[in-house]
């Protein structure tokens, strides 16, 4: 199978999916760039966007921890540890934490759910269907991700959009 072709064909049929929107998340990574840190408002407009039924539990953490967790995130070094402390903000697993960590560094980062872990397994890099994600699913998810980025000379974050897409195209019956 050309990746490369079905990278680029999917991220075309992205826009039409339900999808979190490329332009708006790298609005966010700017923003979160420049502060150094993101706010407990914003990051409950990242999870809402991200996972609706779980954004309410983001309003849970104090201000003070959204900033403290967000501002250590871009000093830890390690995808399993960048996951990790994201993840012990209350509303936070690891799929809401992958749209953080793709916002701060779309090159490296995609964001990930059952979807994307789904075309992973379609494609033969995973074995098996999945519907939640650990720190370590991340890892694997993500390993696999940057193998397709540089296969196909797409950024991670777009790679991540396509598989998105993929199987938005490819599933028969229900997500769930």
């Amino acid at each position: 199978m050309d990746r490369t072709a079905l990278v680029e064909r999917s991220l075309a049929e992205y826009e039409a999916t339900q999808g979190l929107d490329p332009d708006w998340l790298d609005e966010v990574g700017a923003t979160y760039r420049e502060q150094g840190y993101l706010t407990r408002e914003q990051l409950y407009d990242l999870a809402y966007a991200s996972s609706t039924r779980s954004a309410h539990h983001v309003e849970t953490n104090p201000e003070a921890r959204c900033r403290e967790v967000t501002r250590n995130v871009r000093r830890v070094d390690g995808d399993f540890s960048q996951i990790q402390l994201l993840s012990g903000l209350s509303g936070f697993k690891a799929p809401t934490a992958s749209a953080v960590l793709t916002a701060l560094d779309p090159d490296r980062h995609a964001v990930v759910d059952t979807r994307v872990w789904a075309s992973l397994d379609r494609l033969g890099y995973l074995e098996g269907r999945k519907e939640s994600f650990d720190a370590a699913d991340y890892v694997t998810m993500i390993e696999s991700i940057r193998d397709i980025a540089a296969e196909t000379g797409h950024a991670a974050d777009e790679v991540g959009y396509a598989l998105f897409a993929y199987d938005v195209a490819e599933r028969e019956g229900t997500l769930h």
